[in-house]
């Protein structure tokens, strides 16, 4: 049975998804600083780009980008058309839109915020309880969560407050002593996997055991867009036993990443949708 941990304090939430005593996802929601994801804009059309298949939307203090399959195909310059926000800001690039029809729009600005991933998640576990160890904050989220909170003072209990602090960590432990390094770039995030204690294990046996916990740690860290893993020690006729196992732990991602298959260089290419930041970037 899956429970929502949330620690609350001043106005931000940590969110943890629990699946028994295994922490399966990660989330910081801000309320005086949210990112974004699911918030309802009126914007106007500023500049279309044709080869980029999308368009320039003015949203009152920041622009975003329409691309013509969300909505944004033939929509001209001048136009007011409400839009909802698919994916955060991140590092130099705005918003990614999407078109909301049948809504009023007359002048730039936000008409309503998303639901956040607290209520994202209640939504995608709706038999899972929601234990929180604040009660202003369950006061506040009580219209939209009724029932399914209680009061856990230990919601956040000090082997979880462990796990979570070493999310902060650019290394992440694997299972039979191996590690992964964990470098990101604005083109890509690299995934270095450091054989360590496990330096004499037979290298197919050891990275079929660590990709489990390495698609784990993609999810908890909300690492995405392009993801390239260099396993261990793997000679190039060894690497496709690994692409069947490695599709099997992405299916259970909710985002579904997409397996592209071994490059040249041997590492493993991943595409993750981007929708929420990622932790590295979170304050």
């Amino acid at each position: 049975m899956e429970v929502i941990a949330v620690s609350a304090r001043d106005d931000t939430a940590r969110i943890a998804l629990l699946d028994g005593d295994v922490l399966r996802e990660y989330w910081l929601w801000q309320e005086s600083a949210p990112d974004g994801v699911g918030d309802i804009y009126t914007g106007r059309v500023e500049a279309v780009l044709p080869a980029m298949a999308g368009r320039f939307v003015q949203l009152g203090t920041q622009t975003g980008f329409l691309p013509d399959s969300a909505g944004g195909k033939s929509q001209p310059i001048g136009t007011y058309l409400a839009v909802r926000v698919t994916r955060a800001a991140q590092g130099d690039k705005g918003p990614r839109l999407a078109v909301v029809k049948n809504t009023p729009a007359d002048k730039p600005g936000l008409l309503r915020r998303g639901s956040g991933p607290l209520l994202e998640l209640a939504e995608r576990y709706p038999a899972a309880d929601i234990r929180v160890d604040d009660y202003a904050f369950i006061a506040k989220l009580r219209p939209a969560l009724a029932d399914r909170m209680r009061h856990d003072p230990q919601a956040f209990d000090p082997i979880l407050e462990d796990e979570i602090a070493s999310l902060a960590e650019p290394i992440a432990a694997l299972p039979l002593g191996a590690r992964m390094h964990i470098t990101p770039a604005p083109a890509a995030t690299m995934l270095d996997i450091d054989a360590g204690a496990a330096s004499d294990t037979q290298p197919l046996a050891l990275n079929l055991a660590i990709i489990p916990e390495i698609c784990r740690q993609i999810v908890l860290r909300n690492l995405s867009g392009g993801i390239l893993i260099d396993f261990a020690g793997m000679k190039p006729a060894a690497r496709a036993k690994l692409a069947e196992p490695l599709k099997t732990a992405l299916a259970r991602d909710f985002l579904k990443p997409e397996f592209l298959g071994f490059s040249h260089l041997g590492f493993a290419e991943i595409v993750r949708r981007r929708i929420r930041p990622p932790l590295y970037q979170l304050p």
